[in-house]
């Protein structure tokens, strides 16, 4: 399933989105595994097996809900991360019941635009799923994450220890 590109900010670059395959698996590893994209997600790469079992569940959570971590893909199709959202993963900190909104992307499409692009897609695709708010949990020292919340229009809320004893910043948009 793709979903059509948002109508294009300034300068956006095109961007689509689709429901992650089992061959995006795969290619999440390969773009993410890159100390600098890793570095507020435990700073290391990930096991294949993880990414297998994240695409699994946002197929998952495409199916059940109508939004998920979509695949991110550019004007020649070429992967470039994921962006969408899902449930807060979380029962013991954090937003515990909320939308979270988020994005990874490899190094290579840093500084372009296109996880805020894809962002704004996916915040239409959660409006029409009638959902009513969405939170962002960025770590404290991810400045491009946190422009990424700020250009969408996203406020600072509070903020949480992580269990790796980090802080996260929760920004919220109600839609």
């Amino acid at each position: 399933m793709s979903i059509a590109p948002a109508t294009p900010h300034a300068s956006a670059p095109a961007v689509r989105l689709r429901v992650p395959t089992d061959e995006d698996a795969l290619t999440w590893h390969r773009v993410f595994d890159d100390p600098e994209v890793m570095e507020f997600f435990g700073g290391r790469r990930a096991d294949f097996s993880v990414y297998e079992e994240l695409t699994a569940r946002q197929r998952r959570h495409d199916a059940e809900l109508g939004y998920c971590l979509w695949t991110v893909l550019d004007e020649k199709d070429a992967v470039l991360g994921f962006t969408g959202a899902q449930p807060w993963p979380h029962t013991h900190y954090g937003p515990v019941g909320a939308t979270e909104i988020g994005w990874r992307l490899g190094r290579a499409a840093w500084g372009r635009g296109y996880a805020s692009a894809a962002a704004r897609i996916t915040l239409e695709r959660l409006r029409a799923a009638e959902v009513g708010e969405v939170v962002a949990m960025i770590h404290s020292r991810n400045g491009r994450s946190m422009a990424v919340a700020e250009r969408l229009g996203m406020r600072r809320a509070e903020s949480y220890d992580t269990p790796r004893g980090q802080e996260a910043v929760c920004f919220r948009l109600e839609l």
